[in-house]
């Protein structure tokens, strides 16, 4: 590392500090990446071809238009008949969870695992209720079972899809279909039967926690006003009967710009905001007592009858991270008023307005007819956004016979390498167009803008990590401290390395850093760069100890009523059966 020069320690430092910036939600994943990418450009160590090369990437185009063919895939509810499949009358958790999971990765080995799992969540909750197993032990497995099922094909996950691009560019031979299916299989069918059989017992039991769609949510902050005519005006908090509610109860009032702790003894008075912290039913009772009134104005002319109407989870891109719902302009911008916010793992002290939300936070809102229709388009913002009493989806099923149709033949394609991964691909997509499987509006807003530019700007990042000399100084540091080991250690290590990156920042980040890297040690102990790719993909993807690493897990964080610590019991004994699982195929399949 003494080698390096100005340029290499400043690529190294803007690393370190995007890491950084990641870890502690200072901004979104797109902004920081952005703004990384633009300190090495001003600085010189990149030239705008090198910096901006990512976003004419084929990778990135073909990700674009993998978004558009999943949301046709969606939009005709051509993958309707996996309900039966999946969802039987009566189950016990170890056959239950292999009839979920096995389906699942199969079907996140051709399509986007985020809109998959989108898709599952509530059916799985509802499931869940009608054969008596707690969605705690079903949801976390869910996810888990959508990433690994992306390892099984080229194009399961965009994690594939990057690294092959990459291999191409550097001049080597890309990725087959099939290349990744030699560790994908054995993963998929170790990771569903681990947690069919061991795994869920690691899952906490929250049925009665868990957020029900036609319930409500517990450990929810919402707030209320005292009205001028409250018949309790001048009584205290406990002769109110305001203090201990059962399934609610007061934390603070707001009164102008004063806390005032809820003692029992505080006496009310006309616009106190009294915040609480509990079930969101309680919410609804509530607001029918005399003298209690809502904070906001109501969307519309005149209040929804049921309340909360919608419950969205926030999504690590959305531009509400890190903001407060007044700075956030929410009402404006998103069509609704929030209502309450519930935070799995930590209990909100501060009013509502203050809030700083975060990636995962479920937002109880009070919105037109529609508002989860238009959002849920639009991933950017929302993982996903759940009538509160669901309703059917408006699909299109004469159209799903072609989009199955365009899915079987791309795929096809793709497999006999008759056409290009990005050729194929852009090809469905714009045939999902062409028959109308969805409106052009539709399929740009399916499209997740922000991840895209987060790959495209991390490949310009990879760049600079080529061109000054970083990759090489890190894989001869690597090839140095394994020195007369064996090429297992190497792999075991190269793979350990991506994939604690991949829960710091993003998968597809971990994967386009590590990867010249691992190429440059390929070269360095005369290894198989496939192999060494094939370990960073694997590592990059295989996220299944915290919520942050993959998007899903965040998906089904609030929905299942998970801590990050539910993530860390689970996903630890997961990730390093994968890993175990993947370094012992790649030695001895590439290596040996």
């Amino acid at each position: 590392m003494d080698a390096l020069d100005w340029q290499a320690w400043l690529t190294l430092g803007v690393i370190v500090a995007i890491a950084v910036a990641l870890l502690r939600d200072l901004a979104r994943p797109d902004l920081v990446f952005l703004g990384g990418l633009g300190t090495l450009l001003l600085a010189g160590v990149l030239t705008p071809d090198q910096a901006f090369a990512g976003f004419s990437n084929t990778a990135v185009l073909t990700i674009g238009a993998l978004f558009v063919v999943a949301a046709g895939v969606q939009r005709t509810d051509a993958l309707g008949f996996l309900d039966r499949l999946l969802f039987g009358k009566k189950a016990r958790p170890t056959t239950a969870l292999i009839r979920l999971m096995a389906p699942t990765a199969a079907l996140s080995s051709i399509l986007n695992n985020t809109p998959i799992v989108a898709m599952l969540t509530p059916r799985v909750q509802q499931w869940a209720q009608q054969v008596g197993i707690p969605v705690s032990r079903l949801l976390i497995p869910l996810s888990y079972a959508a990433i690994v099922g992306g390892l099984i094909t080229l194009i399961g996950t965009s994690t594939n899809i990057i690294v092959s691009g990459l291999l191409e560019e550097s001049g080597y031979a890309p990725f087959g279909m099939f290349d990744l299916t030699w560790v994908g299989i054995p993963a998929a069918l170790g990771v569903i039967l681990f947690m069919a059989f061991v795994g869920y017992r690691l899952l906490p039991i929250q049925s009665d926690e868990a957020p029900d769609i036609e319930g409500g949510l517990k450990d929810c902050l919402f707030e209320l006003r005292v009205g001028q005519n409250a018949p309790f005006l001048g009584q205290s908090i406990d002769e109110a009967n305001l203090r201990a509610l059962g399934r609610a109860y007061l934390i603070h009032i707001r009164r102008g710009k004063r806390l005032v702790p809820a003692t029992p003894g505080e006496v009310l008075r006309t616009g106190d905001i009294l915040a609480f912290v509990g079930d969101a039913l309680t919410l609804e009772s509530l607001l029918a007592r005399p003298g209690l009134e809502r904070t906001l104005e109501v969307v519309g002319e005149e209040a929804l009858q049921t309340l909360p109407l919608y419950e969205a989870v926030v999504a690590d891109s959305s531009n509400l991270v890190g903001k407060t719902l007044k700075s956030a302009h929410f009402r404006e911008t998103y069509g609704g008023v929030v209502l309450g916010i519930q935070r799995r793992g930590e209990r909100m002290h501060d009013t509502i307005g203050g809030v700083p939300i975060k990636a995962g936070d479920l937002l109880l809102v009070e919105a037109q007819n529609g508002f989860d229709k238009r959002w849920n388009a639009n991933r950017d913002e929302f993982y996903l956004v759940a009538a509160r009493k669901p309703r059917a989806m408006r699909a299109l099923p004469r159209k799903a016979p072609v989009a199955l149709l365009l899915l079987a033949a791309m795929f096809l394609l793709v497999a006999f390498e008759v056409l290009t991964l990005v050729t194929a691909v852009f090809c469905a997509a714009l045939g999902m167009l062409m028959t109308r499987c969805l409106s052009g509006s539709e399929a740009r807003q399916s499209v997740n803008l922000q991840v895209l530019i987060v790959i495209a700007a991390a490949l310009g990042l990879g760049q600079a990590i080529i061109q000054t000399g970083l990759a090489d100084a890190l894989a001869g540091g690597l090839a140095h401290a394994t020195e007369g080991a064996s090429p297992l250690l190497v792999l075991a290590i190269l793979y350990l390395t991506t994939n604690v990156l991949t829960e710091v920042i993003t998968h597809k980040a971990a994967a386009v850093l590590m990867l010249p890297i691992a190429l440059a040690t390929a070269t360095d102990l005369a290894l198989d760069p496939k192999a060494l790719a094939i370990i960073v993909t694997v590592g990059a993807a295989a996220s299944f100890s915290t919520p942050i690493g993959y998007q899903t897990n965040l998906m089904v964080m609030s929905a299942g009523g998970y801590r990050f610590r539910d993530y860390m019991r689970a996903g630890v004994p997961v990730s390093l059966l994968v890993m175990s699982i993947t370094v012992s195929v790649v030695y001895y399949v590439w290596v040996i």
